[in-house]
């Protein structure tokens, strides 16, 4: 039995408000990868390691392509919000030092 509401059966109101609750979480997400991102930018800073890592920039665009396929999301969508946060970090980083 699944305790997600059928989309069928809620009003227009209803589904809206399911949207606000989703954009919320999303939003929840993005604060707690961009504090876990500023910390990385902290022991980068420590570590006089370069703000900028292609390899693991390349292996999250293969994790969001990945995810988009298994949760049946439009890939290059995914990516190009991914590639989006990855923007944002590497300036708040370079802004940071």
């Amino acid at each position: 039995m699944s305790t997600e509401p059928n989309p069928e059966d809620m009003s227009l109101d209803e589904l809206r408000e399911e949207i606000r609750a989703i954009d919320r979480e999303i939003v929840e997400k993005i604060a707690q990868r961009t504090y876990v991102a500023d910390t990385i930018a902290q022991v980068k800073a420590e570590k006089d390691l370069p703000t900028t890592d292609e390899a693991q920039e390349q292996a999250v665009m293969d994790r969001a392509g990945e995810n988009a396929e298994r949760f049946d999301v439009e890939s290059n969508l995914v990516k190009a919000v991914f590639r989006l946060l990855i923007e944002l970090n590497k300036v708040e980083q370079r802004e940071s030092r």
